[in-house]
């Protein structure tokens, strides 16, 4: 389960971004998880309390937003999401293209956080 090693790491980063910006305490967490990268949103949040515990991040929210994968099509000279990610195939003519524009993620998005 790598959820439990990437938790760690964000709620490291988070911790030292709120650590920068003065909070006493972090409320929520928003991160942004592409289609492609390997991250199971429900294993995270599991992960998540567990590497929180004993941090200024101890029970607060994370909140998931998962991108679809979007990819360039070079006959349609167009970027659409792909309705599955199965097939790199252009949804509306076809084409097969491997230029994935947007399904990758692993970002925090925004904290919000008390400060003193």
């Amino acid at each position: 389960m790598h959820e439990l090693s990437i938790a760690h790491g964000l709620v490291e980063a988070a911790s030292e971004a709120a650590r920068e910006a003065g909070a006493v305490r972090v409320n929520e967490v928003r991160v942004r998880i592409g289609a492609l990268s390997g991250v199971v949103a429900s294993a995270l949040h599991f992960c998540y309390e567990i590497a929180a515990a004993g941090t200024p991040l101890e029970g607060s929210r994370l909140l998931i937003t998962e991108l679809p994968v979007v990819i360039y099509c070079p006959h349609c000279e167009a970027e659409v999401e792909l309705p599955s990610i199965q097939l790199f195939c252009c949804p509306v003519c076809d084409t097969p293209t491997a230029a994935i524009r947007q399904g990758r993620e692993m970002e925090i998005e925004s904290l919000e956080i008390e400060v003193p």
